[in-house]
């Protein structure tokens, strides 16, 4: 792989992903280019997630750096960045000038809708690939009542079921 194919491949992705990268770096990583298969995008991104800062950012870093050291990472970055960069000046241009209107508005609602949407649907994708694992299962919904239903802090929930996680994983073995 070359920074070059990084580089476009995580244009695309920056290109594509309105509303957030999520549902379509699965696509585009796993099933386009063919880089990770599912358990290992799987890993990443939850590697990712628990990192600080942008968690596709963080990926085009990793995998950027996996494939092709520091120029890599960059290349990635760079890629990832360079679309939305452009669209967010030209839309928030837009925006000041329209943003008090009822049907601008309304749009906006229904984007958010949208996005959450397709973060549910990308979730089931990558859950049906994964083993079931009954404690694999007790911490996603003990990860989903924290953060949805009690409304802890993230960071929190990490410090409990990062550790929880390996304790367990050990057990196993």
């Amino acid at each position: 792989m070359t920074r070059r194919e990084l580089f476009l491949g995580f244009f695309k992705l920056g290109a594509l992903a309105f509303g957030g990268t999520g549902p379509i770096s699965r696509a585009i990583i796993v099933d386009d280019r063919r880089w990770l298969d599912d358990a290992e995008f799987a890993s990443l991104l939850g590697l990712c997630q628990a990192l600080p800062g942008a968690n596709t950012c963080n990926l085009a870093v990793m995998l950027g750096d996996r494939f092709c050291g520091a120029a890599g990472a960059a290349a990635a970055l760079a890629g990832l960045l360079a679309a939305p960069l452009a669209f967010l000046v030209a839309v928030a241009s837009l925006f000041t000038t329209f943003s008090t209107l009822p049907d601008v508005r309304a749009a906006l609602y229904g984007a958010t809708a949208a996005a959450a949407g397709l973060a549910i649907g990308t979730a089931l994708k990558m859950t049906a690939r994964i083993p079931f694992e009954p404690l694999v299962v007790l911490l996603a919904v003990a990860a989903f009542v924290g953060s949805a239903l009690l409304r802890l802090p993230l960071p929190l929930i990490l410090a409990v079921l990062v550790p929880t996680s390996f304790v367990f994983a050990r057990a196993r073995r």
